[in-house]
């Protein structure tokens, strides 16, 4: 029995999200313009979808000039793996025999026919469909993608990437590319940049998340790595002498310290970032497996900004990119994300923090702080203390001056 479970566990990679997390923000795990797999499927917000996906199963299947069985009968040789590839899914789609397996199926070529036509068209890899669709075609696009893209990020919302493989080996003749939807997903996330290779995924969700972490991570020191989290904010770690900068790469996992230089990824924040991260780190939760690479960089950023000011200046110095625009609003969206974070921060983001709080604690970098928090943090201590110069230098001036005409 026990080997029994650690399989079923195993096979997971879809997760049905507990109220006790979606409370916070709903539209952030519960899809707003269209249904990918069991769970949300039929809902009466989403159903209007139903007639455009039907359209881009047959564009498909006409397309690659096959009929649906093939495909069908591809998908029956793996069909327990994708049921159990859903956490608690409900026993409509596995009751009922061959009838109601195929009734599972059927959803899962349709949904991710509908997928794949969407991420072909938005990257303008292969588009046939007249220009005045609604949905395939470059107007559509314009329109319907920002609301479709979060809704192709939420756990609850995803298709195994074994239906994808499975599909596009069928419509190849027996071709098959690992990378491929790794592909399409990633030119949607970064036009015009190289793809590099990232392995298999469970689903595009695990797509995105491990193109958010590719990086030669280096080994964390064995000492200086255990404790606690100690994070500074942007400003004080300014105050302390130390220079923010970019990273070389975009990888969250590429956060480093050296020479009192700390150096951070660059990040775009608008307005699909609540929604995805949100995703990301409840899957780090839910899949022990994946790592929480991502949940501790959002607990590690929620400490760097503190303010206004800390998004201010992480700006100024392009490692935040604000499209939102309101330097209030993105401060509180971190805030949220952090919410959502458990304290388990990985082994090389506490070595980091750690090397930050040994060059912080040398005397000269901490009596540096104190004078900047104590003097020129409000434009009135700085005035006091210039004049408070002032006037020791004229003391001293009267003095020398009182002392020379004494001699005289």
């Amino acid at each position: 029995m026990p080997n029994d479970e650690r399989q079923y566990w195993k096979k997971r990679s879809i997760y049905r999200v507990p109220t006790s997390v979606t409370e916070l923000n709903r539209k952030a795990f519960h899809p707003q313009a269209v249904s990918f797999g069991p769970y949300h499927y039929g809902k009466t917000h989403l159903r209007t979808m139903e007639d455009h996906k039907r359209r881009a199963l047959l564009q498909f299947l006409r397309r690659s000039g096959k009929p649906l069985d093939p495909f069908l009968e591809s998908l029956r040789e793996v069909a327990w793996d994708l049921e159990e590839s859903y956490d608690a899914l409900d026993l409509e789609w596995k009751e009922g025999g061959r009838e109601g397996t195929d009734r599972f199926l059927k959803l899962m070529i349709t949904d991710r026919c509908f997928m794949l036509e969407i991420l072909r068209a938005a990257t303008q890899e292969e588009n046939d469909y007249e220009a005045n669709d609604p949905i395939f075609h470059t107007h559509g696009m314009l329109y319907m993608m920002p609301y479709i893209w979060p809704d192709m990020l939420m756990l609850e919302n995803q298709l195994p990437m074994l239906v994808q493989d499975r599909l596009v080996a069928i419509e190849n003749n027996g071709k098959e590319d690992d990378e491929y939807i790794n592909k399409l997903v990633l030119n949607y996330c970064s036009p015009g940049k190289d793809t590099a290779r990232i392995g298999k995924c469970l689903h595009v969700l695990d797509v995105v998340r491990k193109s958010l972490l590719l990086h030669e991570k280096p080994k964390p020191d064995k000492v200086g790595c255990e404790g606690l989290l100690l994070v500074r904010s942007a400003t004080e770690l300014i105050e302390h002498g130390i220079r923010l900068k970019k990273s070389k790469t975009r990888s969250l996992t590429d956060i480093s310290f050296a020479g009192g230089v700390q150096s951070l990824p660059e990040i775009v924040v608008d307005e699909a970032t609540e929604s995805m991260f949100l995703n990301l780190i409840t899957f780090e939760r839910f899949h022990v497996r994946t790592g929480n690479e991502v949940t501790s960089y959002i607990y590690f950023m929620d400490y760097i900004i503190d303010n206004e000011c800390d998004i201010t200046l992480l700006h100024n110095l392009g490692i935040v990119l604000n499209v939102l625009g309101d330097d209030r609003e993105t401060t509180e969206l971190f805030h949220l994300l952090a919410k959502y974070t458990t304290i388990e921060p990985n082994k090389s983001l506490i070595a980091v923090c750690n090397k930050v709080n040994e060059y912080c604690d040398k005397p000269w970098n901490k009596w540096r702080a104190i004078l900047i928090q104590t003097y020129f943090r409000s434009p009135w201590a700085l005035l006091s203390l210039i004049a408070a110069i002032f006037l020791f230098a004229l003391t001293i001036i009267q003095t020398i001056y009182a002392v020379l005409s004494y001699r005289t």
